[in-house]
């Protein structure tokens, strides 16, 4: 792991090999998981739980719903980019500095915005090159 900027995990992150934060902060106690050769950029948030808007007071209740992350391997995000809870990134996605990502993203897109769409993708022949041949930065 690599850190090169605040970076705040929960204990309820689980990080896989050669990941890289350049600044990230997790709010929530839900489950996250990041793959392998994971890369931040300045000033990320996740979110891994919610208030309950469905409870017993308003405008929430004292409860959370607690919503798992999932990011694949290999997955790049640009600054300031925001992932609510219940999402899955899958891997190779990369996503466009300052979106927020409200629903799942494929395998290889690439995406950006408020909310995240995909308005790309990465050439797959060309990753699995570069991944076959162990080359991770």
């Amino acid at each position: 792991m690599k850190v090169h900027g605040p970076t705040e995990l929960s204990a309820s992150t689980h990080l896989g090999r050669n990941v890289n934060f350049n600044g990230l902060r997790v709010n929530g106690t839900g489950t996250l998981r990041i793959g392998d050769n994971f890369h931040s950029g300045e000033d990320c948030l996740i979110v891994t739980q919610n208030h309950r808007y469905h409870g017993e007071a308003l405008p929430y209740d004292a409860n959370y719903d607690l919503l798992p992350v999932t990011v694949g391997d290999n997955v790049w995000f640009g600054s300031r980019v925001t992932v609510l809870g219940g999402v899955t990134i899958g891997e190779g996605a990369i996503v466009q500095a300052a979106s927020c990502v409200v629903k799942d993203v494929p395998a290889g897109a690439i995406v950006g915005g408020h909310p995240a769409s995909q308005f790309s993708e990465r050439d797959m022949a060309h990753y699995e090159r570069l991944k076959s041949e162990d080359r991770f930065h």
